[in-house]
């Protein structure tokens, strides 16, 4: 069937049907996704070996994720700028390559120091590729479904950190060196980077911000044809937002700025903190190595259904309504694992706080990028990533501390207070749901 004329190319890429085109660029961005949660993952198992191994404290342990999220923080905010002058896709491949390859170096590190500077690297790469690829299946989905269309790519985090528990669960505990051999199966994104710079569109709405109006169009004429339509009309050329909403931090954009940016402190304060140490803290309270990582496999794989009710919810309730109510439970289900007592109660607790954690993710994940006009898209999720990560610095570093006052209960409520702070932040963001990605967002009450 033919396209309708007068259309504007983001117009008929909004009106079009999922097709095939997007479920390859889907499927695309989220193995790309899931790569770099393993890695992230597997740095939960790799401080259960080394406590044993190199007898590190609770003090160095902290070090090793908090430098590689310090890499993160810049590394988001770099990637975002970089994503609105040289495309979505350029940087998502290169984001690729370079935490695919200073992972695989990583596995040679023959000292704290040594592995210190290779997760800053592996950071860089990470924080960046997160916000570009939300961005560029963002920019692609059609407006009806593109809230979960982005859950969905966030969903294969879960794939990831699944994938991470398995591999910590089978080769970290098989011999001295399954920590390392863990890191060079986490250099697979090094390869995969070829196919992401291959195999991926580049952002039409980006393509017309920089005046690149023929590949623009020949990229909606592929995801039409999926579609089984052909172009009639001619494409009018979107006009470049105005100067004052060029910036993040400029009147019309500057609280849903503050909010968003909010919203990703807390939440990565209390995801951050609270998974990466939950294996080496079930091992100080007396499980066995084995079986810490027994249940910290149990309580991932509880991500997989948080992701499938908020994909179904942000579209039926909205954006701000579900991250809102998955921050909430993912609060009780903080202070549940403050008081858990039995290895059944700290399981059921951990499944709780892993389902809404992760269910809140995905929602924050496609919040993001909507709420900016696509001149700063880029740099707006990327600095708000970039802002959340000096709270997963801070997280780790703060758990040797939290533990010294008041133990594990402590640091499940403190955890707990930081979503709710989040929750409270997330009302003040405005509401797209089915608003085309440049319209103005209904005003937050």
């Amino acid at each position: 069937m033919p396209t309708s004329p007068g259309l504007t190319a983001s117009q008929r890429l909004d009106d079009l049907p999922f097709t095939g085109k997007h479920r390859k660029l889907l499927l695309g961005s989220g193995v790309g996704w899931a790569l770099d949660a393993m890695d992230v993952g597997l740095v939960a198992y790799i401080m259960v070996a080394l406590t044993v191994q190199w007898g590190l404290t609770p003090g160095q342990l902290s070090l090793i994720p908090a430098v590689g999220f310090a890499g993160m923080a810049i590394g988001a905010s770099l990637g975002g700028l970089l994503a609105d002058r040289i495309g979505r896709r350029q940087v998502f491949a290169l984001t690729l390559l370079v935490y695919g390859l200073a992972t695989g170096a990583a596995a040679l590190s023959w000292s704290v120091a040594a592995l210190l500077v290779f997760r800053f690297v592996i950071g860089l790469g990470l924080g960046a590729e997160l916000p570009v690829a939300s961005t560029l299946v963002s920019e692609f989905a059609p407006k009806r479904i593109r809230g979960r269309v982005v859950v969905v790519l966030e969903a294969f985090w879960a794939v990831g950190w699944t994938l991470a528990a398995l591999i910590g669960y089978l080769l970290v505990p098989a011999s001295d060196d399954g920590w390392r051999w863990a890191l060079a199966v986490g250099a697979a994104p090094a390869v995969y980077a070829v196919v992401v710079r291959r195999g991926l569109p580049e952002s039409v709405r980006f393509l017309l911000s920089r005046g690149r109006t023929e590949e623009a169009e020949r990229v909606v004429r592929e995801f039409e044809a999926s579609a089984g339509r052909e172009r009639t009309g001619e494409v009018l050329v979107e006009e470049a937002p105005p100067a004052e909403r060029a910036r993040i931090w400029a009147p019309g954009l500057r609280g849903r700025t503050a909010a968003l940016w909010a919203v990703w402190f807390f939440v990565n304060f209390s995801y951050y903190g609270a998974f990466t140490w939950i294996p080496s803290l079930l091992v100080a309270d007396g499980f066995s190595v084995i079986r810490s990582l027994e249940f910290t496999l149990i309580i991932t794989l509880a991500q997989l259904p948080g992701y499938a009710l908020a994909a179904w919810l942000i579209e039926a309730w909205g954006r701000r309504s579900t991250l809102a109510t998955f921050l909430v439970g993912s609060a009780v289900a903080a202070l549940a694992y403050a008081n858990a007592g039995t290895g059944g109660q700290i399981l059921a607790a951990g499944m709780l706080l892993s389902f809404f954690n992760l269910g809140a993710w995905g929602a924050l994940y496609a919040v993001t990028p909507e709420v900016y006009p696509t001149a700063v898209r880029g740099r707006g999720a990327g600095s708000a990533a970039g802002f959340g990560r000096i709270a997963s610095i801070l997280a780790p570093l703060s758990v040797p501390l939290l533990l010294s006052t008041g133990g594990s209960a402590l640091v499940f409520v403190v955890f707990g207070v930081a979503f709710v702070l989040a929750a409270a932040a997330s009302l003040a963001l405005p509401e797209m749901r089915g608003a085309a990605l440049d319209e103005e967002p209904v005003p937050a009450r």
